[in-house]
C-alpha cells in the first residue's frame, strides 16, 4: 500500500489526533511504513525528538503508534501561543520568530513551500502518510492562506476523511454543515465522513447516518465508539475539560489526589499523564485556591508565558493558596515555567519584555530569559529519593539556577539540576514523571508528608501508553471500514462526488 490521507475535523478536540494515531497503529500492524504528518499546528504541548528539534507533543505520539521516531518533519510548523494576539513560530523544529496574525502573513509563502517540501520528503520515504489537518477546514475566513487543511489537500491532492464528535451533541449538522460551507473544489477531495465517540445503541443512529450519507453523496466510513479512560498525548486546552479519574482502585488503604494549577498560558500538560495513570490518583486541573489546600500534591506546570501567568496567580490569590501550603509543609512541585513562577526573581527580556521581576519566592532560584531555546534530551539520578533514574527532555528560554538549598537532581554529566526546599521542588525537565522509579519513589515521599497509606502501581507507564496505542488501532480496525480507508488511501477520492449546497465560492 502507498498513498496519503488527510484527517480533518469539524472543530478542535473532535478527535482527529487520535484517529490519526488510531490509522497509524492500525496500518503498521498491517506491515505497512507509515508516519503522521501536520503541517501546521498550534499548540502549547510539545515534545523534542531526538536530535533534538521540537514538534507537536500529538505528533510525537502518533509517530510512537506508527512504531517511527518523531522527526521535525512530521509537523514543520509548530505555533505556540505567547498571548492572544501573538505566537512563536517554530520551524522544522526550532524557534523562528514571535509573530501576530498580520505578521505572520508574511511567512506565508515559504511556509507553505516548506510544508509541502516536508510532507514530499516524508511521503518518499514512508508507504503511507496520514495528515492530520487543524481546527476545521470551515474555518472560510482563513481558507485563503490555509496550509493545514484544505489548502494542504488541494496543493498535494489528498483525499480527506472528515471526523465529528457525537459526544459534543448536533453531529450531523457539524458534518453536513462543514461539508456544505467549502468551495466546490475543497468538497470534491472529502470522499468520506467518521462520527467519533459515540455511546448508546447503534440502532437509534443508524437512520441519521444513512440521511446523512443520502444527503450528503458521502459513506460514513465507521463509527467510533467512545472508551471510557483512553486519551491521549493532547494538544488542544480542551482536552482538560474532562475529568481524569483515578485509573483504578488505590492499592493501599487511602487515594492520592493531585491538583494541578490551570494556568492562563499552561503548556506540555501531559506531564501529568504519568501521574493519572497510577492505581488510586486522581489528577484535577483547578484555579480554586480551594483545591489546592485539599489536594496531596500541587503541580505548578510549564506556561509560554511566565511572566503574564504569574500576575494571574497574584490577581486569582492562588500565590497565597501555595504560600500556605508551602508553610505547612505540603507538597509543591513546579515543572519548567512554574519552576520559575515559585523562584525568587525572574529577569525577563525576552518572552514578556518585562525586566526584572519577583517571583513567588518559594525556592532560592533565579530565571534569567534567553533568546535561544534550549532544546535537548536529558538523563540523571535523584539521590534524595533512593537514587531513582530520571529522565527527561528540555523546552524552554528561560535558564534557572539555584542558590540556595538542594538540587532535585544529579545529571549524567556529573552536574545538578533542579531545586529542593522542603516541601518544595522545582525542575526545568519535562516528562520526569514517566519514570517509573522515580514516580513511585515521588509519590511515596508526598504520601509520607501527608501521612497516608498509599501504595504505587506496578505497572509501566510505557506499557499504559502503549496498550492505548493499540486500544486506538483496535477501533480503527473493529469500527471502521478499513477497505474503504485503504482504497482513499492508494486512490485518492472517487470522481463525480456531488457538491452541497451552498457550496462556498472561492
Amino acid at each position: 500500500m502507498r498513498g496519503a490521507l488527510l484527517v480533518a475535523g469539524t472543530a478542535s478536540d473532535a478527535g482527529k489526533s487520535v484517529v490519526v494515531a488510531g490509522i497509524c497503529r492500525w496500518l503498521a500492524r498491517q506491515g505497512v511504513r507509515v508516519a503522521p504528518f501536520k503541517a501546521q499546528n498550534m499548540s502549547l504541548n510539545s515534545a523534542v525528538t531526538p536530535d533534538g528539534a521540537e514538534i507537536g507533543r500529538a505528533q510525537a505520539a502518533q509517530a510512537a503508534a506508527a512504531r517511527v521516531p518523531p522527526e521535525a518533519a512530521m509537523n514543520p510548523i509548530l505555533l505556540k501561543p505567547t498571548s492572544d494576539r501573538a505566537s512563536q513560530v517554530v520551524v522544522l523544529g526550532k524557534p523562528l520568530a514571535v509573530a501576530d496574525a498580520r505578521s505572520y502573513q508574511e511567512f506565508r509563502p515559504r511556509l507553505r513551500k516548506l510544508a509541502l517540501n516536508a510532507l514530499a520528503d516524508l511521503r518518499s520515504r514512508f508507504d503511507v502518510v496520514v495528515c492530520e489537518g487543524a481546527g476545521s477546514p470551515a474555518e472560510i475566513n482563513l481558507r485563503a492562506g490555509d496550509l493545514a487543511n484544505m489548502g494542504l489537500a488541494r496543493a498535494a491532492d489528498l483525499p480527506v476523511l472528515l471526523v465529528g464528535d457525537i459526544d459534543r451533541g448536533g453531529v450531523f449538522a457539524s458534518l453536513y454543515g462543514t461539508l456544505a460551507l467549502l468551495e466546490p473544489a475543497d468538497q470534491a477531495l472529502v470522499a468520506g465522513l467518521l462520527v467519533n465517540k459515540f455511546r448508546g445503541d447503534p440502532d437509534l443512529l443508524a437512520p441519521g447516518v444513512r440521511q446523512l450519507e443520502a444527503l450528503t453523496g458521502r459513506p460514513v466510513l465507521g463509527v467510533l465508539p467512545w472508551v471510557r479512560g483512553l486519551w491521549l498525548d493532547a494538544e488542544d486546552s480542551l482536552a482538560l475539560d474532562a475529568p481524569r479519574p483515578a485509573a483504578g482502585p488505590p492499592l493501599g488503604g487511602d487515594p492520592l489526589l493531585v491538583a494541578v494549577v490551570r494556568l492562563r498560558w499552561l503548556s506540555n500538560f501531559t506531564d501529568l499523564d504519568a501521574l493519572a495513570a497510577e492505581p488510586g490518583v486522581t489528577v484535577r486541573f483547578t484555579d480554586a485556591a480551594a483545591d489546592l489546600a485539599g489536594a496531596d500534591l500541587v503541580v505548578v506546570p510549564g506556561t509560554k508565558a511566565t511572566v503574564e501567568d504569574l500576575a494571574v496567580l497574584r490577581s486569582s490569590g492562588l500565590d497565597r493558596a501555595l504560600r500556605r501550603r508551602a508553610a505547612r509543609g505540603d507538597p509543591i512541585l513546579g515543572i519548567c515555567g512554574g519552576y520559575q513562577l515559585l523562584g525568587k526573581r525572574i529577569v525577563d527580556r525576552v518572552e514578556s519584555a518585562a525586566g526584572e521581576v519577583e517571583g513567588l519566592g518559594l525556592l532560592p532560584a533565579e530565571t534569567v530569559f534567553e533568546a535561544d531555546k534550549a532544546l535537548a534530551t536529558a538523563a540523571g539520578t535523584v539521590p534524595w529519593l533512593g537514587g531513582a533514574p530520571a529522565a527527561g527532555y528540555q523546552i524552554h528560554h528561560g535558564r534557572t539556577r539555584r542558590f540556595g538549598a538542594a538540587p532535585l537532581l544529579a545529571t549524567a554529566g556529573g552536574g545538578e539540576e533542579g531545586c529542593r526546599a522542603g516541601a518544595v521542588l522545582g525542575t526545568s525537565w519535562h516528562g520526569l514523571l514517566e519514570g517509573d522509579e522515580l514516580r513511585r519513589a515521588l509519590l511515596g515521599w508526598v504520601a509520607g508528608l501527608r501521612g497516608l497509606d498509599f501504595v504505587a502501581g506496578g505497572r509501566p507507564f510505557a506499557e499504559v501508553r502503549e496498550e492505548r496505542l493499540d486500544t486506538l488501532g483496535d477501533l480503527v480496525a473493529a469500527h471502521a471500514d478499513t477497505a474503504a480507508l485503504a482504497r482513499l488511501i492508494e486512490h485518492g477520492p472517487p470522481g463525480g462526488l456531488p457538491v452541497v449546497a451552498p457550496g462556498g465560492p472561492r
